[in-house]
């Protein structure tokens, strides 16, 4: 007996989708989390001056750091040992025990120390070893920073990074996707970047910014996707606007984090059938770009809203409200959603493949609302 489960399982077995400019080996060795170097120097481009992800954040809070002395560092191993995904390494030696501190396996103390230390005039930038473990920190960040300024006018300078994201076979408690969580309090910001380029000039922006910025850096990404960086430490992209990284025509497909690059890789696929997509990557769900996503579907009147949190009350609930509210006389079909099902991220392989979006669902859903 066959059972739709079954089916799905087989079919998530079955795919297996390509790597972007990474080989499988080094691949590997970023799912291995902390002990993961790839073959690249830690903290350092490579030969040809392209950039990692994971190098990117890192230039990002040296720049900073060198340019503003209330810049400083605090997470979980974070000194001595460089950072779970080795991100800070060689940050002690560089800058001292004073601004780059180690701290106990406590996320609400992590969180409630880095208003204290902003609220004191300081702008600390707050280190999770995996975003899921924020959950721990909710209390301080959405009632304390995110309030604050509402309840007495006052400024929090912070910065909260936490690897997030499936992919890697981490598991539920090391593979979700916060965000919706976070975009939906009022006072926080929260940024999701793509690429390595968006990463770095967003960072440097959240560590100016003088509100709490939640930024959420998806693992899958670290070592995966290298381009040229911007090598200057006045480069910063600005918090709250979009990015249209492929044009077209027919179909936009809005999405942001490790999805863009399944967009992209559907969209050239997509292409063979004649069928032009446009990808927007928002970048930033809070603010978020309202103004990109009806140019977007303005220009090609279908939307598909691609994202790897829950389906359910996610970023693509969001998306699709705008573009209902605001956007409605520009569509030519209805939006669709394209996002996990509401259950916990699973382990296994093959079902943790079958639960994610795969290129080839991004395929068939554009081409389905192509046809609308």
């Amino acid at each position: 007996m066959t059972t739709e489960g079954d089916t799905s399982v087989e079919r998530g077995a079955e795919r297996s989708p390509e790597v972007p400019q990474a080989s499988p080996e080094e691949a590997a060795k970023d799912e291995a989390g902390a002990a993961g170097h790839g073959a690249e120097p830690r903290g350092k481009r490579s030969a040809e001056g392209e950039a990692t992800f994971l190098v990117a954040i890192a230039e990002a809070m040296w720049e900073e750091m060198e340019r503003d002395d209330s810049v400083f560092l605090m997470g979980q191993d974070i000194g001595v040992y460089g950072g779970a995904f080795k991100v800070t390494e060689g940050f002690l030696d560089r800058f001292g025990p004073e601004r780059v501190m180690d701290t106990p396996i406590c996320e609400e103390t992590i969180i409630g120390t880095a208003i204290g230390a902003a609220l004191a005039g300081m702008r600390p930038i707050a280190e999770l070893q995996y975003a899921d473990f924020i959950a721990n920190g909710f209390d301080e960040l959405v009632n304390v920073a995110g309030k604050h300024h509402y309840r007495v006018g006052e400024r929090v300078p912070l910065v909260v990074r936490g690897p997030s994201g499936g992919g890697v076979r981490a598991s539920s408690f090391h593979s979700q996707n916060p965000e919706p969580w976070f975009a939906h309090t009022p006072g926080l910001k929260v940024v999701v970047p793509a690429f390595p380029t968006d990463a770095k000039g967003l960072l440097k922006a959240a560590v100016r910014d003088d509100n709490p910025v939640v930024f959420f850096e998806h693992k899958w990404i670290y070592r995966r996707i290298r381009e040229t960086v911007p090598d200057d430490p006045d480069f910063t992209v600005p918090i709250g606007r979009a990015d249209v990284k492929r044009e077209g025509v027919d179909v936009s497909v809005i999405s942001y984090g490790a999805m863009v690059h399944k967009a992209l890789e559907a969209a050239s696929d997509l292409e063979d059938s004649g069928i032009s997509v446009e990808v927007l990557d928002l970048r930033t769900i809070w603010p978020l770009d309202t103004a990109a996503i009806l140019r977007t579907v303005e220009k090609t009147g279908r939307a598909v809203v691609l994202y790897e949190s829950h389906r359910a009350f996610g970023v693509g609930a969001e998306v699709s409200a705008v573009l209902a509210e605001d956007g409605f006389d520009l569509l030519d079909a209805p939006v669709v959603r394209l996002a996990p099902p509401n259950v916990p991220v699973p382990f296994s392989p093959p079902l943790e493949d079958a639960y994610l979006p795969q290129v080839e669902d991004i395929v068939d859903a554009v081409d389905k609302l192509s046809k609308w």
